[in-house]
């Protein structure tokens, strides 16, 4: 079965404490969901229409499993800590 991979691509982050309340929150929520954070960095290398800008991707064992960490009561509670304090870009794919 081919893995699931999670890509978060931030456009904005307006307050740095809910993004923080949220990261407190999210890690351990998608690590018990059976995530594996491969990158997690405050900057981006941008090529073409890319913002430098922090950037996430973990990896799930399916695209099942990374769409069940998303609706997760835990990760869903990380969501609403979050609220307003970014804007971003979630996408879950499935592996090659």
């Amino acid at each position: 079965m081919p893995k699931g991979y999670w890509i978060s691509a931030y456009h904005s982050i307006s307050d740095p404490e809910k993004l923080a309340a949220y990261a407190a929150l999210a890690g351990p929520a998608l690590e018990a969901a059976g995530g594996r954070f491969l990158a997690r960095a405050p900057q981006a290398i941008p090529h073409e229409a890319g913002k430098d800008a922090r950037t996430v991707l973990i990896e799930f064992d399916s695209v099942e499993a990374a769409a069940a960490a998303y609706e997760s009561p835990g990760y869903q509670q990380a969501l609403a800590a979050l609220g307003d304090g970014a804007v971003r870009d979630v996408r879950i794919v499935e592996g090659v």
